[in-house]
């Protein structure tokens, strides 16, 4: 999984697989979720990501269990 925040786009970007993007669906405004060709979700992006996220600058991760 890799993450990326573009500051001059203001796009927040979550890839969860190298898989190439067959299709993309912006199922609410301002999130794109991309899916390749088998329907599997392989990306998610958030458009004004400052807007929508407390800080897309800063990335904390956990494991549990």
């Amino acid at each position: 999984m890799k993450v990326i925040y573009d500051a001059v786009t203001d796009t927040l970007q979550i890839l969860f697989s190298g898989a190439a993007v067959a299709e993309s669906d912006e199922e609410r405004a301002g999130v794109v979720m991309d899916y390749d060709a088998d329907g599997n979700m392989v990306g998610l992006e958030v458009l004004n990501a400052s807007k929508r996220v407390e800080n897309p600058k800063a990335l904390e991760y956990a494991v549990t269990g």
